[in-house]
């Protein structure tokens, strides 16, 4: 029985076809077979780099059937490229299914990195980079757009989203009506000939865009986290007095106490724990 082939999660140009790596371009030349989001797209690029690999297409609406179909193949030994139109397949593109399907197969499914929008936007945003939240697309509805971005208002890490253009606008008011006037950078057409960067606060990336008639191009939002409340600076009287409330009213413990006080106001345990020693009811 033959081994079985392997599944290739290969990144490609999020834009600029130059952003490609060599590993990637040897990767399409010697696979089997390429499955590709839109196979008109991904021959452009095969044709730039003079790669004759055969294509089959792999979207949305037939990941169910053709999934089958590339399973099949891979247990015969066949490699596959699986592509999307750009960036990283899986990542608010088509390829999950197929790749869980490998994985519970036993199959071989290794990671071409490549290019990213989100990641490409978060570097050069300005914001903090040590923890982020990548949502994939806001909807398009406003009613659901709303609920998403009040589940999300409260979210310290930086936030990271992709925006189709028509709903561009509407939704750096949402963000704006939910969020505040937060820090943030909208990202258009990235690594293109009309690559362009916003960043400042809500207020100035709408009147940046305010005026152009035509936005074109999928964007990327890189946004401020919330900040934190000051509670640090509560004053102790009032840190005692929700001790006894927990205690005396609600018939907690000392230390149930405490967690409360600590994940009520964001104080510190050692302070709320000290000030419970003072509290005599406590």
């Amino acid at each position: 029985m033959n081994s079985p082939g392997t599944l290739y999660i290969v990144s490609t140009p999020i834009g600029n076809l130059e952003d490609i790596t060599l590993r990637a371009l040897r990767i399409l030349k010697e696979v089997a077979l390429i499955a590709a989001e839109d196979t008109r797209h991904t021959r452009k690029l095969l044709s730039a780099y003079d790669i004759h690999t055969p294509l089959t297409s792999y979207f949305e609406h037939n990941e169910a059937q053709k999934t089958g179909y590339l399973l099949d193949r891979l247990r015969t030994g066949e490699s596959i490229a699986l592509v999307s139109d750009a960036g990283t397949p899986g990542i608010s593109d088509p390829g999950h299914d197929v790749i869980c399907a490998a994985i519970a197969a036993q199959i071989p499914v290794v990671p071409i990195p490549g290019a990213s929008a989100a990641l490409s936007a978060l570097v050069v945003s300005g914001l903090p980079t040590d923890a982020f939240l990548f949502i994939g697309f806001l909807t398009n509805k406003r009613s659901a757009r709303i609920k998403q971005l009040n589940e999300l208002r409260d979210e310290s890490r930086t936030i990271i989203c992709y925006v189709s253009p028509h709903a561009f606008l509407a939704t750096l008011q949402d963000i704006l009506e939910i969020f505040g006037n937060r820090q943030m950078m909208a990202a258009r057409e990235i690594t293109k000939k009309f690559e362009e960067f916003a960043r400042g606060d809500v207020e100035s990336v709408i009147a940046h865009f305010y005026d152009k008639a035509d936005i074109k191009g999928e964007l990327t939002l890189v946004i401020a986290g919330a900040q934190p409340v000051a509670t640090e600076e509560m004053d102790d009287d009032t840190l005692r007095e929700a001790l006894r409330c927990c205690i005396e009213t609600d018939g907690m413990s000392r230390k149930d106490a405490v967690k409360s006080v600590v994940e009520t106001f964001g104080v510190a345990k050692n302070r709320a724990y000290q000030l419970s020693l003072s509290c005599q009811t406590c």
